[in-house]
């Protein structure tokens, strides 16, 4: 079996995404899955905009995170995100948000790919193929 494919993307926690405590709030963690997730595809070589210029979005159809601990101002975050289940139609990403050794969140996205109609849609199979960690030539 293959490793997952993975990036690791480094954010700083901004004043802006915080309260009055300082503490980062919890909107703040599935936009920062996002930036995992478009820095994943940008290292596949299939920036995500590039799926779009093809005809294809991918809809956010689920969302979970588990939150262990918080994350404050001025923080230097670890998110690590992976490739998880790839099918013809559907795919997940996995989440590990860490401050040094410190894992403080977990979390996974699922999305449906649809054509520009947001009708349900086969992605092609080089799109199926880079996801699932093989190579193909596009």
């Amino acid at each position: 079996m293959t490793a997952p494919l993975e990036s690791r993307s480094e954010l700083r926690v901004r004043y802006a995404e915080t309260d009055a405590m300082g503490v980062a709030h919890h909107a703040n963690y599935p936009v920062w899955f996002e930036v995992g997730r478009t820095d994943l595809m940008h290292r596949l070589g299939l920036p995500y905009a590039e799926v779009e210029a093809r005809g294809y979005y991918l809809m956010l159809s689920g969302l979970q995170v588990e939150y262990r601990r918080a994350a404050r101002y001025d923080d230097l975050l670890t998110l690590i995100t992976r490739v998880g289940s790839v099918r013809s139609r559907t795919l997940t990403f996995s989440y590990e948000l860490w401050r040094g050794e410190e894992l403080l969140a977990t979390g996974e996205t699922r999305h449906i790919a649809t054509d520009k109609t947001y009708r349900p849609a086969r992605l092609p199979a080089d799109v199926l193929t880079l996801l699932s960690g093989g190579t193909a030539a596009r």
